[in-house]
């Protein structure tokens, strides 16, 4: 009963201590004493995003067993930390830089109010909240994203129809306003990723119909996502038409069975025929006629004789 009423008082006065005390009760006793004069701090959301022009709402809570008003410093993390507020309690120190002018409220708890954002008020928000009585000081942080909402994307084609068998066709979603934007793209409804035919750019902006087919001509839309909105273009038709059976033929290999014919019939001669060789046809063969007597007996009495040609 001695032994356990020594140890009770000892938890509860940590000057009653002894030699007899071990290196771990003295550690425990430490901590359960320093535990007292520590702010705690509480970080509901680590990560906030704000649009440009909005508000974010940098959220804090804090306990500490001092009355005193805390001490509050948000800082915005750069190659050097940039100071945004410090204030006791609720009442700002100092003077605010030029760009924080009438956009700064902090809050009892601690909280960071910022209004009207700025592109440049992304960034890691770091938060200390200190306390004279206390010895530890209470940290945190929150990363704020602020980005500009997308305006409606269109599409820009090189034309709204195209003959079956193009290649590179060029289909590219365009917008005037967004940051951080990611895109995706449609045909007929469905989305479309990398295939053979379709290429995607890195940034999947650009969708790229390496070879045309009749199957393509449908519809065609875009999506701009980005981490506070999304957008979706107005869809566009892409019109295929076909080509002349000709065209195909040559195109798909046709033309080689073409040069290949030229080719035999250039090089092609005629073989010799029954009419004679050209020096023959050249120098024809010359006759010569003598007269010819049909009747010795007339020719010897004197009389006229009748006489046919003949050629030699």
């Amino acid at each position: 009963m001695k032994d356990s009423g020594s140890q009770a008082a000892r938890q509860n006065n940590p000057c009653l201590l002894t030699g007899a005390d071990t290196f771990w009760d003295i550690l425990f006793s430490f901590f359960s004493t320093v535990e007292v004069l520590a702010v705690n701090m509480t970080i509901p959301n680590t990560l906030i995003r704000g649009v440009v022009g909005g508000e974010a709402l940098l959220s804090v809570r804090y306990s500490s067993f001092s009355l005193d008003l805390p001490v509050i410093k948000w800082q915005l993390k750069r190659e050097k930390s940039v100071t945004v507020v410090q204030t006791i309690g609720t009442d700002i120190i100092g003077t605010l830089r030029p760009e924080y002018q009438d956009r700064i409220l902090v809050f009892e708890n601690g909280t960071l109010l910022l209004h009207n954002l700025r592109l440049s008020d992304d960034g890691t928000y770091d938060v200390e909240i200190s306390i004279t009585d206390d010895i530890f000081t209470g940290e945190g942080s929150i990363v704020l994203t602020v980005d500009e909402p997308i305006s409606r994307p269109y599409i820009h084609m090189e034309a709204s129809s195209v003959l079956e068998l193009s290649e590179n066709f060029l289909l590219n979603c365009s917008h005037d306003n967004g940051t951080r934007t990611t895109y995706r793209w449609f045909k007929g409804g469905k989305p479309l990723t990398n295939e053979t035919r379709f290429l995607l750019s890195p940034d999947q902006k650009l969708l790229t119909i390496m070879r045309v087919l009749m199957a393509d001509d449908d519809i065609y839309s875009c999506t701009v996502e980005n981490p506070v909105g999304s957008m979706t273009s107005l869809p566009v038709r892409l019109s295929v038409y076909r080509r002349s059976s000709l065209y195909i033929f040559l195109s798909t290999g046709g033309i080689f069975l073409l040069i290949a014919l030229v080719t035999v019939c250039a090089c092609w001669t005629p073989k010799n025929n029954s009419i004679g060789s050209p020096s023959e046809l050249d120098n024809p063969p010359s006759y010569t006629t003598s007269p010819k007597c049909t009747n010795s007996l007339i020719l010897t009495a004197g009389l006229p004789a009748h006489c046919s040609p003949r050629y030699t």
